[in-house]
């Protein structure tokens, strides 16, 4: 059974811990300083989590003049979450700690098949890395599912997904069979809340996804931003070219229509890494149909800068390669933007892989984190 605590302790109890997170080796007085509360608050505090297995002490810090303080750490693997990333093709699952380290991972080729077998393989996957982890269960906070698509406000239905054509799915049905909490995210919000989190001190950020569909997600002051439907960063489907190319939705001139890794992709028999690969060896064939995707990009980068005025993180498959190319993309940008300034603002993604698995987990590992 959990353990009651008072308001003023609960709330001392969670900004110590977030401290400590957040700075990896702290004092305790550099603690009582930083947040304004007692030496003997902390103390006890600090006791308290290390009687939970949360945080330890040990390392000794450098002196600044008098004895040597010893720093309160926390315990990266005194907790984890499951993170499944469900897409047309492929099935990624990854175990992550509280540092957010991938423990183990499994990645696998499967195309999608609203199935009973198909939902028991997922599970006995999960259920296989876990084991393979040596990870005790009780220490699972819970299991996240990423999925393409419109879920509902709490995350236990998929209400509609165009690219797996499947509606009305329960996070239930998905996970029967496994022992902890589960819920569902939007594969790209997924990806987008693990970019975040990596930078501790990013408030507002907008994600596109570019993988073989366009997603996207919208951080402000912190917050995911959803919408008053739940399709909050479906930037695949701004309009780019009015009645252009058609898009898989069935309307066209869809972002997704000119921006997906398919668009480039489809040129070297479906593989990415080959597209890369021959145009760093200077294909020109190739560097045409980078140069008119650079083209496409650059609008679908400016329509976010504006409205939102923040950090573009890219990422999905794309994001992969992007490092290489990020100047040219930032300069393209420039050119066209309304605003001139520093195109420092967009950057690559951290995740080169399993973005929206390692995001499916930390919708436990976050609000335990904030929460506790």
């Amino acid at each position: 059974m959990k353990k009651a605590f008072s308001t003023e302790t609960q709330t001392n109890r969670n900004r110590v811990y977030r401290l400590v997170y957040q700075r990896g080796n702290i004092s305790k007085p550099e603690i009582a300083s930083y947040l304004g509360i007692s030496l003997p608050t902390v103390i006890k505090n600090v006791k308290s989590l290390q009687q939970e297995g949360l945080l330890q002490e040990g390392v000794v810090l450098e002196s600044t003049g008098g004895r040597k303080a010893t720093a309160v750490t926390f315990i990266k693997n005194a907790k984890f979450a499951i993170g499944t990333d469900i897409e047309q093709n492929h099935i990624s699952i990854a175990l992550i700690n509280l540092a957010t380290e991938i423990i183990e991972s499994i990645r696998i080729e499967k195309t999608y098949e609203n199935t009973s077998a198909y939902y028991l393989e997922v599970v006995r996957l999960i259920k296989q890395l876990v084991g393979i982890s040596g990870v005790r269960e009780d220490a699972i906070l819970g299991a996240g599912f990423s999925i393409p698509g419109i879920l509902t406000r709490d995350g236990q239905m998929l209400v509609y997904s165009h690219v797996l054509q499947v509606s009305a799915l329960q996070c239930s049905t998905i996970s029967r069979g496994l022992h902890y909490s589960t819920i569902l995210s939007n594969d790209a919000n997924a990806a987008g809340i693990a970019e975040t989190w990596q930078r501790k001190s990013q408030e507002n950020a907008v994600y596109l996804s570019l993988s073989d569909y366009v997603g996207g997600a919208i951080f402000l002051n912190d917050q995911l931003y959803l919408g008053e439907n739940q399709r909050g960063g479906e930037f695949g489907h701004m309009t780019l070219v009015r009645d252009g190319l058609p898009c898989y939705c069935g309307r066209k001139g869809c972002i997704d229509a000119y921006c997906s890794a398919q668009v480039l992709s489809k040129h070297t028999g479906g593989d990415l890494g080959a597209f890369f690969r021959g145009l760093k060896a200077g294909d020109k064939s190739l560097q045409t149909v980078w140069e008119q995707y650079l083209s496409y990009l650059t609008t679908a980068i400016n329509n976010l800068v504006v409205p939102f005025d923040c950090t573009v993180i890219l990422g999905g498959y794309l994001g992969e390669y992007l490092e290489p190319y990020i100047d040219e993309i930032r300069r393209s940008v420039a050119g066209v933007t309304t605003f001139l300034g520093n195109e420092d603002y967009i950057t690559p993604c951290t995740y080169t892989k399993e973005a929206s698995a390692v995001g499916a987990a930390l919708l436990y590992i976050r609000p335990f984190i904030k929460q506790l």
